[in-house]
């Protein structure tokens, strides 16, 4: 039985293959912030799909917030349309690369932390300083933060097949080592 899970946050790196004079870009358009003195790049946000742009002179840009691939999808066709109101022409497609994506789940039953951080490898728990389980995965490379709720947070994934395999392969380990408060 599948877990269910919800995409919260994607982080992508966006290579546009040009060079971007950042100063005369701010000069020509609106709806920008460029404050070089604290940050080298431009903010961009986006209203819908909301999310965030980190535009950097080199050309590659950081996307954060979308919940699915095509908010990346809309958001760059966005960003192409902001660039040539400031007058940098994209020449080809960009390259969009998901860096890490962030998704809740549940696994619906009370979960035993301190017993699973004595029986199972790969775990942190310290309740006094956080109070979830750091539960480490090698595959897929993830890491949960599982709570006594129940609820999980998973980060770290590249693709949302790893996010959905990450689900289920921590609600069984909950099961094998019979972590469950009734």
């Amino acid at each position: 039985m599948a877990v269910p899970v919800k995409i919260e946050n994607i982080v992508s790196a966006i290579t546009l293959g040009i060079r971007i004079d950042l100063r005369k870009f701010v000069d020509k358009v609106r709806g920008v912030e460029y404050n070089p003195e604290n940050f080298p790049g431009v903010v961009y946000r986006v209203h819908e799909p909301k999310v965030s742009m980190l535009i950097f002179s080199s050309g590659k840009v950081i996307c954060t917030g979308a919940r699915g691939e095509e908010d990346i999808d809309a958001a760059v066709d966005q960003l192409k349309v902001k660039l040539g109101e400031g007058g940098v022409r994209v020449k080809g497609a960009p390259v969009i690369e998901i860096q890490n994506i962030v998704a809740s789940s549940s696994v619906d039953v009370k979960v035993n932390l301190d017993q699973l951080a004595i029986e199972c490898f790969n775990t942190e728990y310290e309740p006094e300083q956080f109070p979830g389980l750091v539960y480490r995965l090698e595959q897929p490379k993830t890491v949960m933060l599982i709570f006594r709720s129940g609820k999980m947070i998973i980060t770290g994934a590249k693709n949302t097949e790893d996010i959905r395999v990450a689900a289920e392969k921590t609600r069984d380990m909950i099961h094998e080592y019979k972590a469950i408060i009734e």
